[in-house]
């Protein structure tokens, strides 16, 4: 998934102007993908270029300000049908915490467990998020989903709303599984010892038994 499919994604629901688009790509679409403001008013640009979405200019408050309306044309749902198509490209991983955690013993006494105890927080934070959409979706107030049942045939509502509970039900697992593997390490640090002396080097240094030849 890139930023345009998730822009064309939020846009299928409805026409939003720069702004809204914004403000609700962090309260929907963002959860699952994230982009700052910086990139996105700059591919709205580039899809409009593209021909994938139309604008309009649009009153905004009462000065006689406008701003720019997008909504996605025939040429945008056709990309998004292709881009469903697409197998999905995986890229190789980039895990920091666990390539923090495969050299643990490199760490100051109670730094792994802060880190530890970092990363359970995230997936905590992660996780209540995904579940207070969850929440919203049941309660049929998720303003995104809102607009999108308002533009998608009836008969359709169902599996619309099951494929939004899918994708976040994931997050939560996601998340949990993350909580686990991270206590499970908070229990390995106790098996250890959490006070253990941080290895320095390689062995390119004096160590213990250097030392007591000295004496």
């Amino acid at each position: 998934m890139t930023l345009r499919n998730a822009l064309l994604a939020l846009l299928s629901s409805g026409p939003m102007t720069g702004y809204d688009v914004a403000k609700r790509f962090a309260s929907s679409v963002g959860f699952l993908w994230h982009a700052a403001n910086s990139q996105i008013y700059p591919e709205l640009r580039r899809l409009e270029k593209e021909g994938l979405l139309d604008t309009r200019e649009v009153p905004w408050g009462s000065k006689g300000v406008t701003k720019t309306e997008y909504s996605i044309n025939d040429l945008g749902l056709t990309a998004l049908r292709e881009w469903q198509a697409e197998p999905i490209v995986y890229v190789p991983d980039r895990d920091p915490a666990r390539l923090k955690a495969a050299y643990f013993e490199m760490a100051a006494p109670g730094v792994a467990e802060n880190n530890l105890r970092e990363h359970i927080s995230h997936f905590e934070a992660q996780q209540s998020l995904a579940r207070d959409e969850l929440n919203r979706i049941d309660a049929g107030t998720s303003p995104n989903l809102v607009r999108r049942l308002a533009r998608t045939p009836e008969d359709r509502h169902c599996e619309t709303i099951a494929f939004k509970r899918f994708a976040y039900e994931g997050r939560v697992a996601r998340a949990e599984m993350e909580i686990a593997w991270a206590r499970q390490g908070l229990e390995l640090l106790r098996e250890l010892g959490a006070a253990a002396d941080p290895v320095v080097g390689d062995g390119d240094g004096p160590g213990p038994s250097d030392d007591a030849s000295r004496e």
